[in-house]
C-alpha cells in the first residue's frame, strides 16, 4: 500500500536583529507544541541580497515590515506557507492551524480591528495607525494564488498597498479564528490563546518586562534553555 505523502507545514518567521532571541523562542515554541514535522525558516534581509532592495522607511519598526510579502516567492509559489512576526509565542499545535487551509482563499488571517494612535511603542519604534493593522502579522499563504507578490512588486508597492492587501480581491482573504493572533496589551487574553502577539513589545526588551503574558514567554525561554543547562552541568561534572 502506498502511503500518501503529507504536506509538511512551512513556517517563515520575520527576522529582526534586535529580536533575535524572540525569533529563536518562537521557533522552539512551534516545535515544542507541534505533532507534525515542520520546516522553519527566517525572512532575513542579509539573505535577500539582489532580491530585496527596498529602502528602509522611517515608519517601519522592523526589518521584515515589507519583506514578509516575499514568502510566496520564497516558497516557489507552490503549496501553502505560514508567515509570522518575530514577536510572538505559539501555545498550540500548528496542525490545528494547518487544518484550516481553505482553497477558496489566497491568504487567511485574523481580521483585527486594531485602532491605535500615532506614537511610539517598544524601543521608541513608531506606532502607525492604518486600516487592517496587524492583519499581515500572521498570514497563511496559498502561494500559487499570490503570484502578484513578485520581488518587483514587493520592492515598489506602497506600504498600504501591501499591508491592506490591495494585491487581492477582498473575497480572496479568508479569516482565521482570533485566538491564532491575540494582541497582547491591546485586547483581553482569551482563556486559551493559541498564538500570543507582543505587538507593543515583549519581555526580551528591558522596557517591556511588565507587558501582559510576559510570564508565558519567559517560561518558554527557560524551557528552551533547560536542556542546554543540563548538558553543561553533565559536562562540568565529567
Amino acid at each position: 500500500m502506498t502511503v500518501p505523502i503529507p504536506e509538511t507545514p512551512r513556517v517563515f518567521i520575520g527576522y529582526e536583529p534586535r529580536e533575535r532571541v524572540a525569533v529563536n523562542v518562537l521557533a522552539d515554541s512551534f516545535q515544542a507544541c507541534s505533532s507534525l514535522p515542520l520546516l522553519i525558516g527566517q525572512v532575513r534581509l542579509d539573505q535577500l541580497g539582489g532580491i530585496y532592495d527596498r529602502e528602509h522607511h522611517p515608519k517601519q519598526s522592523t526589518d521584515f515590515s515589507f519583506s514578509r510579502f516575499l514568502v510566496p516567492w520564497l516558497a516557489g509559489y507552490q503549496r501553502w506557507a505560514l508567515f509570522i512576526d518575530a514577536d510572538m509565542l505559539c501555545l498550540a499545535d500548528i496542525a490545528e492551524l494547518w487544518a484550516l487551509r481553505d482553497e477558496r482563499f489566497a491568504v487567511q488571517l485574523v481580521k483585527h480591528q486594531h485602532d491605535c494612535e500615532a506614537g511610539r511603542k517598544f524601543q521608541g519604534m513608531p506606532q502607525t495607525p492604518y486600516g487592517r493593522k496587524n492583519w499581515s502579522s500572521v498570514m497563511l499563504f496559498n502561494c500559487a494564488r499570490c503570484r502578484a507578490l513578485s520581488p518587483a512588486y514587493v520592492n515598489t508597492a506602497t506600504g498600504l498597498e501591501l499591508h491592506q492587501f490591495h494585491w487581492l480581491a477582498d473575497a480572496e482573504i479568508g479569516e482565521l479564528p482570533p485566538e491564532w493572533n491575540v494582541l497582547v496589551g491591546v485586547q483581553p487574553l482569551p482563556p486559551s490563546p493559541k498564538i500570543v502577539h507582543y505587538t507593543l513589545g515583549g519581555p526580551w526588551f528591558d522596557d517591556c518586562l511588565d507587558m501582559p503574558a510576559s510570564d508565558r514567554w519567559l517560561a518558554a525561554r527557560a524551557a528552551m534553555n533547560h536542556p542546554l543547562e543540563s548538558a553543561l552541568a553533565v559536562h562540568h561534572e565529567a
